[in-house]
């Protein structure tokens, strides 16, 4: 029996991504939006990085943080759209072997590292309300780069045991993955292998990166809101709370799509890929839109930077 799971695992040497179970002719109004959303994502968080390397005054471990979480979102959305995009207009809708085990390694890098991420955000903004006079000294340089660098690493570690292990199933059943991307769920599905060991990985994997993360801003945000309503200026609240409201928007729809699919029963494929939906293309999109809508330092940035396009096409008009 080893033998004949091995020998089928052998013989696979790519996958047919179903995508979504549409009449052919919504192809084109999918691949539209995917287009439109995955543009939108580029310029976000392209721009999102480009204002804090050039303004000087966003260099500070808050936009530090937020410098990466826009590298995050380019990279991990940059991993799932094109390819899909492909699909939309390909007969075969196929990806290789090799092509499905390097997506899910690095969409589970880049997701991982972001959920970390967001921890050392809930904490940064927890140092910066709570203990505003040691901020500067409690949010060294040095820290941000090691919460930064921690991410990435759990990040890393977790992607090598997730992809190692689902891709040691055999896939015997069959080579159609019931998803728009390589995910281990829909892999799973497609596996004649005994997945005992593989759901006791996942349930490991999940407690030790959801729940921690959780805590962390959970706590922070508890501690947070108890400093707030000791403010007794509601001018002094308003400031505080606004500080927070972007991170906490960006939380609640990457762990509110995240939850929701992990809790819809494996009958629901449909409903596990608009939910998967959100956190690979929605929230990507909606962060540096979010931050930059929010925040003040950013807006005048943008402005500055676009008061001196403005100033130099003029200038070169005047010229010719």
């Amino acid at each position: 029996m080893g033998d004949r799971g091995t020998s089928n695992r052998s013989e696979v040497t790519d996958f047919i991504l179903v995508g979504f179970r549409v009449r052919p002719e919504l192809y084109i109004l999918l691949f539209l939006l995917f287009l439109l959303v995955y543009a939108m994502i580029l310029l976000g968080n392209v721009g999102m990085v480009a204002v804090i390397l050039t303004d000087p005054r966003l260099n500070t471990p808050m936009y530090f943080f937020l410098g990466n979480l826009s590298f995050i979102d380019l990279f991990y959305s940059s991993v799932i759209a094109p390819k899909a995009m492909i699909n939309f207009w390909s007969e075969s809708k196929s990806i290789s072997f090799a092509g499905c085990v390097t997506q899910l390694f690095l969409f589970a890098l880049f997701i991982v590292a972001e959920g970390f991420l967001l921890a050392a955000m809930a904490y940064d903004r927890f140092i910066a309300i709570c203990n505003p006079l040691l901020y500067s000294v409690q949010m060294s340089m040095r820290l941000c780069i090691q919460l930064v660098a921690g991410s990435y690493f759990c990040g890393c570690f977790s992607s090598i045991l997730l992809t190692s292990v689902t891709f040691t199933l055999s896939f015997c059943a069959s080579r159609a993955i019931d998803h728009f991307y390589c995910d281990y769920r829909p892999l799973q599905r497609i596996s004649c292998s005994d997945l005992y060991f593989h759901k006791i990985v996942s349930f490991f994997l999940c407690s030790i990166i959801i729940l921690p993360t959780i805590i962390v801003i959970l706590v922070s945000y508890m501690y947070i809101v108890s400093t707030v309503l000791k403010i007794r200026s509601t001018e002094g609240r308003k400031k505080a709370f606004s500080t927070c409201s972007s991170h906490l928007g960006v939380v609640s729809v990457l762990y509110g799509a995240i939850i929701f699919m992990y809790f819809i029963p494996d009958r629901f494929p449909e409903l596990s890929k608009v939910a998967s939906l959100c956190y690979t293309l929605v929230t990507p999109m909606l962060n540096p839109l979010i931050y930059s809508l929010r925040n003040k330092d950013v807006k005048e940035a943008l402005r500055k930077i676009l008061g001196k396009k403005i100033f130099l096409f003029n200038s070169i008009l005047t010229v010719i």
